[in-house]
């Protein structure tokens, strides 16, 4: 044949837009998918607050948690209720939720305080939409973060259009801005299916974000689109890329979509900040055969001088868990 045979159809990718630097500070709102690509920045020692109310998967309850972290909220006894026997908050993962009221306080605000104090220091805000589909409480037609597996009898789920979400957002980016000028925001669309929504229903619901961030990005400065939803869904469509529940990225998955990310964002200082990390990872990961022997003793001494080295050129860096770690190595 005189043409390469490809068999799939690979994303483009947006141009350099704009940079993720290595020392900015990133807050991340969203799905479980906002999660693994928080989770990853933070294992490359980027500065992140990842999903200060747990998951949240709609776009009005994430501009819900940001006008909180804005008014400087601070939740009490009113703010929870009480449910087979643990303290919960209609718009907190479950994660957050206490068999106390004070220790669920406790988890929420400490949370919430760290992210107030940060929202007008960040350079990205990171959001991950996974539906546009909502539940509000009958009694007080509040939108919920999370249903805490209460009875359907207590919501009513409606979709988002269009329309209220761009003016949601439009609204509280502005508000954003007013206290943090510098903030660019970067959206994706979660590559994770709502199958309770049905998968016509999910297209939908998937389409709503889509057309919603398209005109965001196109009205409203600083704001970004990167197209993790498109890869999960042309370049990666085998589903050898999923999980064992078939709606899940696998973790190549999720490793692929966030080389794609890297090769988006990162330029080439932050690449080589990553990979000197990655080598100081490889070397913590590294079980010995003789970990009593002194050429263990040794390697874990060079690691713990390239660290400090590290530190010394980049300060921001938060090494001191590694540090006693291999110090802890070292008194073995």
């Amino acid at each position: 044949m005189d043409e390469e045979m490809n068999f799939r159809t690979q994303v483009e990718l947006p141009e350099r837009q704009a940079e993720i630097h290595h020392s900015d500070r990133i807050m991340l709102f969203g799905s479980c998918f906002a999660e693994n690509i928080g989770n990853l920045l933070m294992e490359n020692k980027f500065r992140c607050d990842v999903n200060p109310f747990g998951v949240l998967y709609n776009p009005v309850s994430i501009v819900k948690a940001l006008r909180q972290l804005l008014e400087g909220k601070v939740y009490d006894e009113t703010d929870l209720f009480f449910s087979r026997g643990e303290w919960h908050s209609w718009m907190h993962h479950s994660n957050f939720s206490a068999s106390t009221s004070g220790e669920c306080l406790q988890r929420v605000n400490e949370r919430l305080l760290k992210a107030t104090d940060s929202l007008p220091a960040i350079d990205w805000l990171v959001v991950t939409w996974g539906t546009s589909y909502v539940y509000q409480l009958q009694d007080s037609d509040e939108v919920v973060g999370n249903c805490h597996k209460q009875p359907d009898k207590m919501f009513i789920r409606s979709k988002l259009d269009v329309g209220t979400i761009v003016y949601e957002w439009l609204r509280v980016i502005a508000d954003i801005k007013i206290v943090n000028p510098k903030v660019k925001v970067l959206f994706t669309v979660s590559p994770i299916r709502h199958v309770k929504d049905s998968m016509h229903g999910n297209q939908v619901s998937k389409s709503t974000l889509l057309l919603a961030i398209d005109e965001l990005c196109r009205t409203s400065a600083d704001c970004y689109y990167f197209p993790s939803y498109e890869i999960m869904m042309d370049e990666l469509r085998d589903y050898r890329f999923y999980a064992d529940d078939m709606i899940h990225p696998s973790r190549i998955a999720i490793e692929y979509i966030w080389l794609c990310f890297s090769n988006c964002y990162f330029n080439l200082e932050t690449r080589t900040i990553m990979q000197e990390w990655e080598e100081i990872k490889k070397g913590l990961a590294h079980k010995p055969y003789a970990p009593e022997s002194e050429a263990y003793r040794s390697f874990l001494s060079q690691i713990v001088l390239k660290i400090a080295r590290m530190k010394e050129k980049i300060p921001y860096l938060e090494v001191q868990k590694e540090i006693e770690l291999c110090e802890s190595r070292l008194k073995m």
